[in-house]
Order: C-alpha cells, then structure tokens, then sequence
C-alpha cells in the first residue's frame, strides 16, 4: 500500500471532504515549482503515444474530467502530475455558491464519492478574465496540454432562458478554450438532465456552435456531456443528433445517481446523501455507454470516456469499447498526486504488448488527424488544468 494510500484511508477519509480537497489542491499549486522539474509531467508519456484529436495534438490519452478546476486556478499545476489533458468548470454564466454543505462524501469501500456541489463557481466573466491573464509563450500561443471548458446552466437562469445563459459563457469562454463541452447532464441542477431530451438539446446546441464561431477565428470543437443514466434507446438518440448536427464528439458519462451494487452499507449510503456518485461503481456503464455511442456513430466522431478509472485495465477496457481519449476525477482523488504519472506508464506498456485490443488508441497516432468529428479544427494550444477536489464531475 502506497503511503498516500495509507493516508488517504487513515487520516483524510476523517477530515471533512470538501475541506480536505481544498487543502489537498492548495498543496499542488504550491508545489508546482517543483512538480514542474521533477513531476510526472506529459513529457513523461511516450512520444509515441501523442495523438492527435479533434485537430489537437494530446500528449497522453488521459486526461482530468472537469469538476476537479471548477475556476481555472491550477491548470499548469495539475498537468505537471501527468494529465495529457486538463478539462475546467462547469463554469455557468453567473457566479453562484453552489448548494449548502456538507455537499461531498466519500465512500471509501467502493473508492467512490457522491457530490452534490451544484455547479459552485466564479462565473464565465471572472474565468475568462483568469484565463485570458494565463502566460503566452513568444508565438502567443498558450503552453501546455489541450485545455477544455465545459460550461452549464446558472441555477437561477429559468430553462426557458438556458439557451441565452449558454450563449453567454460561449462568448466569454470559447476564445480560451480548445474544446468545449456543453454538460446537460449533472444530477445536481434541478431541471438541467432535462435538457438532454433531443427535442431540446437541438437548439441549445445549434446556439451554442453559432455563438463559438462568432467570437472566434478558428473552429472549437463542441462535444455534450451526457448522464449514465440515459436509457439506451436516449443515448441513441444523442448520437444520432451528435452526427446530425456535426458535432465533434460525446463525453461519456457524468456522475449516476443510482446507488445500486455498492459495498457500501446501506446506513453509509444514507449518510453520504443524495447527489452523483463517481467511481469504480460507475465503470460498468459508463463503458456500457462508450460501445454504445462507438456502434451508432461509427469510426469519426470523438468519444471521451469518462466513469470508473481507477486502473490500467480500465483504461485499456475503455480505449477497446471506442473511447478516443479517457478522463478521470475519482481515481486521482483515491490514488493521489502521482497516479495520472503511473497510468501513462502502465497504459503505454499496455498499448506495446496488446494492440490488437486498443487499435483506436493507435489509431491516431498512425493516421495523423483522425479520431476527429466533423470540421474539426485546431487549437490554440492552451494547457495545463488545474483544479479542485470539490468532488464533482459536472
């Protein structure tokens, strides 16, 4: 056992979780100007592992699920722990507390936590100006990993004004962002999973592609974020908008709010409280979803997998059910700061010894600008992510 494990289980499973994250994450940012020399920085990955996605070159196929930066206050510091991506928010278009704690809980017998933070953030306005403030290299172009933004909807925004409120952080958050993802899938807005009904998701997604082009000069990949939770025949009918409407790909999956097959006793359940649970319980489906959506989109469209990865092997199960790129939260908080640096290493022996079950991890490497959706295009190379253990993967 690892002593960040032994630390994790003896010391920080009794410290307030919320509390812990916050101090957890003040720590990397302090020390970023030695994880910047010695850490497990993507410089790490295997050169020839750098794929190439959506138009973007991603130094390592595992990347930080949004949630953990909810502000953009740590982003070099996080990918300096060996994340080939780092994806912020969800950042709403108005600044909001979030909901009351406690608002985080861990389940340490299934290494899982539930949160219901409920989009705590600064808002699109004072996140676009911290990113805007972010250092350029001498081209102007931003240094680091793929940045993503995902953005949601304010609490207070009535859902018959979603779409307006989306626009807004479109306008502020698209010129900073590599990609961006619209999450209509958090359980903790009341109303939001509601916007994953085809019928209503069309036209906010529309706005939300029309407004990116506008305030940019280049193409932003637009990816949607949708919920385990979905039947099967609705996440059909989201791939099928996702192609129709030329999307560049899916994130799948947000946080469940089943609570089924945990270890967990059910007095433990109970006391951790509603909200979305994350972690090893989630791995099932959200693989389930990835093959899924690969079936009914086929070869070109970019699916980000995302629920459960906690190993090598979930990783490896994930690339091999369609996933393009994967993500982790859950696993980063259980394992600690070195993790994303030892799965870069496992997974890329992995990917030498079988290639035959990963070929989509292969894939872009060996043919240079696949593995993106429709008019995909390039970025402006902004990096590094950091964030904050808040527990929620939007």
């Amino acid at each position: 056992m690892s002593a960040y494990r032994q630390l994790f289980d003896r010391v920080l499973t009794r410290t307030d979780a919320e509390s812990a994250h916050h101090l957890a994450f003040r720590a990397i940012r302090a020390a970023q100007p030695i994880t910047r020399l010695v850490g497990g920085r993507v410089s790490r990955v295997d050169p020839a592992r750098t794929s190439r996605v959506m138009g973007l070159d991603f130094p390592g196929l595992l990347g930080l699920a949004a949630g953990f930066d909810k502000n953009a206050v740590g982003i070099d510091a996080l990918a300096n722990m060996g994340f080939g991506f780092v994806e912020i928010g969800t950042v709403t278009g108005e600044p909001q507390p979030g909901n009351p704690r406690p608002r985080l809980a861990r389940l340490p017998a299934d290494r899982a936590v539930v949160n219901r933070m409920g989009f705590n953030n600064d808002g699109a306005e004072v996140v676009a100006g911290r990113l805007a403030s972010r250092r350029v290299d001498r081209t102007g172009r931003r240094s680091g990993v793929p940045l993503g933004i995902n953005i949601g909807k304010t609490k207070a925004v009535p859902e018959d004004d979603a779409v307006a409120d989306y626009e807004k952080s479109t306008r502020l958050l698209a010129p900073h962002a590599d990609y961006l993802v619209v999450n209509v899938s958090s359980p903790n807005t009341p109303g939001l999973r509601d916007l994953q009904a085809v019928s209503r998701l069309d036209p906010l997604l529309r706005a939300v592609r029309r407004r990116a082009d506008d305030v940019t000069d280049r193409h932003v990949p637009l990816l949607v974020k949708i919920a385990p939770d979905l039947s099967d025949e609705d996440v059909l009918e989201v791939a099928d908008l996702a192609v129709a409407l030329g999307l560049d790909g899916i994130v799948a999956t947000n946080t469940t709010i089943s609570r089924q097959g945990l270890s967990s006793s059910p007095q433990q359940v109970e006391a951790a409280g509603g909200g979305g649970l994350s972690g090893p319980p989630l791995r099932s489906r959200a693989t389930e979803v990835i093959r899924l959506l690969r079936d009914r989109v086929g070869p070109d469209l970019t699916l980000i997998g995302v629920g459960g990865i906690t190993t090598a092997d979930d990783m490896v199960e994930r690339l091999a059910a369609g996933a393009d790129l994967l993500q982790a939260y859950t696993g980063f908080v259980y394992e600690g700061p070195w993790w994303p640096a030892r799965m870069n290493t496992r997974l890329s022996r992995r990917l030498v010894q079988e290639p035959a079950t990963t070929d989509r991890a292969t894939r872009p490497t060996n043919l240079p600008g696949t593995g993106a959706g429709p008019g995909s295009g390039t970025g402006p190379g902004t990096g590094p992510g950091t964030g904050t253990a808040t527990g929620e993967q939007p």
